[in-house]
């Protein structure tokens, strides 16, 4: 069982799924006993209010994950979190639906002065010709930021008849063209632009990007909107522009100080103001409660979790992920074959899955490793610190087929080898190779590499001492050696093997080695 802080509002059937698992789940929402609270827990929970900084990852020396509720990571040092070994997770698709759906409530606010009207009717003015709006079609949107939310807001603009242009210096010309978006740069963007929407993340080189010097390369005409992260449009700057109408107006729902009520934006009619609404849907809070427990759980079983931000990899994908426990099982038997720290580890692809990206992989051979040699836990994310405390130096290589599998997977290393596969449609474990001899054993947690010389008597020899030790076999496969005149016996026993018994079979008449590995 984990303790897990909670520390804003987290719609209760994600906490619900949390306790079921029987997890300790503790809500705190008062902020200022952070340092305190924190000590004891296994894993932190937030949203967008609670600053993960490097004091309080000091304090929470216990931390395994954070997870922000969310998608946006500012409010947590995630390379202090990294240093430490600690995951950070999100939910990057919770709200995705909700933000591009506020992008354009606030667009059509905008266009249409809907706010501004409905406050003047309500105080009793009927101001119908002072609040005149503009049409949507024909008119061209600057996407900047074509990510998830940008996609789904370009996609909804054209139901309007809009035109669409983009700037994402991460995105291709054919990738945008197949989304029906033209790419240009910045400049051009703003340039051509009736109304710009702001879809990035907040970043040293996305902090101020939306700027004076860049409004003022716009038609007077341009309206922009930001329902990304409050700083990416520098609000002073804005507020000036649309006052000296250099622009038409604006429409917010983040802000740089959050939760604020004063603000140079808020004394301007022609600026629509929301307070941070863009995931504030039930169906959004929901889908983020529910992703980031599931998450949590994940991270601290100590599986691979496919939303962490701070795993030196590529998310895996369908093809690659049913080779993650392979990879790491492999890891763990590695490490009792070497038996001591070799100066390198590389890990040997083969067939269709070397075609991917395949640094998820090492990482969990990585976790195997270290997991079976270490009394703390390793993740995804420390597992790379330990190597390269360790001085192992990690090396991938790839081969795009393999002469007698589909896929392979190999690790090599102090003058060891050890490779495996999955076979059958349930994808079961195999491994098929120990230092160049053939095999096929499901792998278990205990097993034994026998080498002896290929005569008879020999196995019988190894059955009789393990059958008097009460160690049962549960699968056997023998395989001939390099060297003429001898064999190798792979054995998956069911207990661990004691010491006094393994000195026995190395003692034994025929055994030139025996190696116990643990997975």
């Amino acid at each position: 069982m984990a303790r897990i802080l909670v520390t804003e509002e987290i719609a209760e059937g994600g906490l619900d799924r949390l306790r079921a698992a029987g997890h300790d789940v503790v809500v705190e929402l008062d902020l200022s006993k952070l340092l305190d609270v924190v000590k004891s827990a296994n894993a932190l929970i937030i949203r967008s209010a609670t600053q993960v900084t490097a004091e309080v990852l000091e304090a929470g020396s216990e931390l395994v994950v954070v997870g922000r509720a969310g998608i946006g990571l500012d409010n947590v040092d995630v390379p202090e979190a990294t240093r430490r070994g600690v995951m950070v997770v999100n939910a990057p698709q919770s709200n995705i639906i909700s933000a591009a759906e506020h992008t354009m409530a606030l667009l059509l606010a905008q266009a249409r002065n809907v706010p501004q009207a409905h406050a003047a009717l309500v105080a009793g003015r009927w101001e119908r010709s002072r609040w005149e709006g503009v049409e949507l079609a024909d008119k061209t949107l600057a996407v900047i930021g074509l990510g998830r939310i940008g996609k789904l807001v370009a996609d909804r603009a054209k139901a309007f008849q809009m035109r669409i242009v983009a700037y994402d210096p991460f995105v291709s010309a054919d990738r945008a063209r197949q989304m029906g978006v033209e790419l240009v740069s910045l400049d051009q963007a703003v340039v051509e632009a009736d109304f710009l929407t702001v879809h990035l993340p907040k970043t040293k080189e996305t902090t101020g990007l939306i700027n004076r010097d860049l409004l003022l390369k716009a038609k007077p005409s341009l309206r922009v909107i930001n329902v990304a992260r409050g700083g990416i449009v520098h609000e002073q700057d804005l507020a000036d522009c649309v006052r000296e109408g250099i622009i038409a107006g604006a429409a917010l729902d983040v802000f740089v100080t959050e939760p604020t009520t004063v603000s140079p934006l808020f004394e301007l009619d022609s600026i629509v103001v929301t307070p941070h609404l863009g995931a504030s849907t039930r169906e959004a809070q929901d889908k983020a409660g529910d992703t980031i427990a599931d998450m949590v759980q994940l991270a601290l079983a100590g599986d691979f979790v496919p939303f962490a931000v701070n795993v030196d990899a590529a998310e895996a994908n369908e093809t690659l992920r049913p080779f993650l426990p392979l990879a790491e099982c492999l890891g763990r038997l590695f490490a009792s074959l070497v038996g001591s720290l070799p100066d390198s580890l590389e890990v040997a692809t083969e067939g269709d899955i070397a075609g991917y990206d395949t640094r998820i992989l090492s990482l969990a051979a990585l976790k195997g490793f270290f997991g079976s040699i270490s009394d703390d836990q390793v993740t995804y994310v420390n597992a790379p610190q330990l190597a390269k405390e360790k001085g192992i130096e990690l090396r991938e290589s790839k081969t795009a087929s393999s002469p007698d599998f589909v896929n392979l997977v190999t690790l090599k290393g102090g003058g060891h080898s050890l490779s495996g596969t999955l076979v059958g449609r349930r994808s079961e474990q195999r491994i098929v190779m120990v230092d160049e001899h053939h095999f096929d054993v499901p792998p278990a947690e205990h097993m034994v590499v026998v080498k002896n010389d290929d005569r008879p008597g020999v196995i019988g020899t190894v059955g009789t001492l393990l059958g008097t030790a009460a160690i049962n076999i549960a699968d056997m496969d023998v395989g001939r050696a390099a060297t003429p005149g001898t064999a190798v016996m792979l054995i998956a026993t069911t207990a661990m093997v004691p010491d006094d018994v393994m000195f026995e079979l190395r003692s034994a008449p025929g055994i030139i080695s025996a190696i116990q590995l643990v997975g």
